[in-house]
This record gives C-alpha cells, sequence and structure tokens, in this order.
C-alpha cells in the first residue's frame, strides 16, 4: 500500500512540501498544484490511509506533517546495515548531480505516528523501563522517577565503570500509561532544551503511539533527532512486536 501511495508523482510532491513546511494545511497546499483542492484532498486521504501523512487539529484548520515511520520501515527491511553506509552515499551524490538539496523543514517540529501490535502497558513499559530502552534507544538507560518536576537522563556506560547522561531533561506533564512531556537536551550541546511528548493510545489490539518533538529553532539537535527517531521508534516496534530489537545505525 505505501509502494502504490508513492507511485504518483502528485503525491511524492505533496510529500515534498509538507516536509519542507510541516503543519502546512490543505489550502496552502492546493497552492502549489493545477488540479483542484478536491484532488488534493483526495491525493492527501490516500497518504493518510497508509500513514504517510498526519494531520492535527488546530482550531477550525488542520495542520499536516509528514509521518517518516512507514518509509523506515521499508528501509529496515530491504537495507541492511552494511548497504545502509552505501545508500546514504549514493543518494547524496544523487543530489549533488542534480544540484538539488534535501528540503528541511520551516516549522521546528518532528512528529511520528506507529501502531504496534502491543498493550498500552506494554508500550509505556518500553518507553520508561532502562532494560527496554537499552536494547532500542541507542544503548542508553533511561532514569527517572515519571512525576511532574523530576529529571529524566538517558545513560550510558562510561570508559571509567560507571554511568554518564547523554540527554537529559525535566519532566513537565505525566499521565502514567498515556502520556509523558520532558524537556530533552543533549549533554555537551549548546542547543536549548527541546520537548518531546509521547501518548499513547488503544486501537483495538493495537496501540497508537504518536512522538512529537518541538524545538526553537532548527538547531542541529533538529537535524540529529530528525535522522534519529525514525529508526528508534522502528526499533522499538520491533521489539515489542517481535522480541527483537532492530540493528541501530550509528549515532
Amino acid at each position: 500500500m505505501v509502494f502504490k501511495a508513492l507511485a504518483d508523482p502528485s503525491r511524492r510532491r505533496i510529500l515534498d512540501l509538507v516536509k519542507a513546511s510541516p503543519g502546512v494545511t490543505v489550502s496552502e497546499l492546493a497552492g502549489s498544484f493545477d488540479f483542484t483542492r478536491y484532488a488534493v484532498m483526495k491525493h492527501l486521504r490516500i497518504l493518510e490511509d497508509v500513514g504517510l501523512i498526519v494531520p492535527r487539529r488546530a482550531g477550525k484548520t488542520k495542520e499536516l506533517y509528514l509521518n517518516a515511520i512507514p518509509i523506515q520501515t521499508i528501509y529496515d527491511r530491504w537495507i541492511s546495515r552494511y548497504s545502509a553506509l552505501w545508500a546514504s552515499q549514493l543518494t547524496s551524490l544523487k543530489y549533488k548531480l542534480e544540484k538539488e538539496e534535501p528540503t528541511m523543514g520551516t516549522k521546528p517540529q518532528h512528529l511520528y505516528v506507529l501502531y504496534i501490535g502491543a498493550s498500552t502497558d506494554k508500550v509505556w513499559d518500553a518507553l520508561t523501563n532502562p532494560e527496554l530502552t537499552v536494547q532500542y534507544f541507542h544503548s542508553t538507560e533511561i532514569q527517572s522517577e515519571f512525576k511532574a518536576g523530576s529529571s529524566i537522563d538517558y545513560m550510558v556506560d562510561d570508559k571509567k565503570g560507571g554511568k554518564r547522561s547523554v540527554v537529559s531533561g525535566k519532566i513537565l506533564e505525566v499521565d502514567p500509561g498515556k502520556r509523558v512531556m520532558y524537556t530533552f537536551k543533549f549533554e555537551g550541546n549548546d542547543d536549548p532544551p527541546s520537548t518531546v511528548t509521547y501518548e499513547i493510545e488503544e486501537v483495538g489490539e493495537m496501540s497508537k503511539l504518536t512522538v512529537s518533538h518541538v524545538f526553537e529553532t532548527e538547531n542541529q539537535t533538529y537535524k540529529d533527532t530528525g535522522e534519529g527517531w525514525p529508526a528508534i521508534l522502528s526499533s522499538l516496534k520491533s521489539l515489542l512486536e517481535t522480541g527483537t530489537a532492530l540493528p541501530m545505525p550509528p549515532s
């Protein structure tokens, strides 16, 4: 279904525009095409059905965001960790030869939605249990009391046999089992803290996990996490559904 949705050049153009301007509205998109607003909405419906576009209500308007998880799933299935470097280098060469640069978002936010074949309790446990985060989140152990105002750290082993934090922050809001919002800052990075929110919903026998990461500006943290989140979330989904996390690319 994802391949079928991507087969149409107009739908690929829509994805390019949404990637370039996260939060763009249907009316703004329609102005970029020669065909009607109704035709744009039909294309959007197909992209939403396969999870490539995520709509979010903002008052009376509907903002649109790109969800990279379905594309990452395809990548994980057919691109091995050994060929990933070659794939990256070849696409970079393509951009240079065509004098085309990958588009950058104008609004500083990453948004991801994935459906996981596990209960909401198991998803919450995977997000908050250090024994599980170490398997899918770049070998880091999460440490927090998960209470409003408490600290949150992603810890790794240091060379002295102890632990050190590579990501730190503070819990802003928490509804155990359903939602948590916290600040996010890489240690040793001068970028200001950004904000991560996890939201978990029960959908039949599955769980819907929505992850948003909001920034003040498109800084280095914005770039790094945009490359990291799809791999992390795909590995989380694999861990919960198969018992085995995916091999992680270099952080």
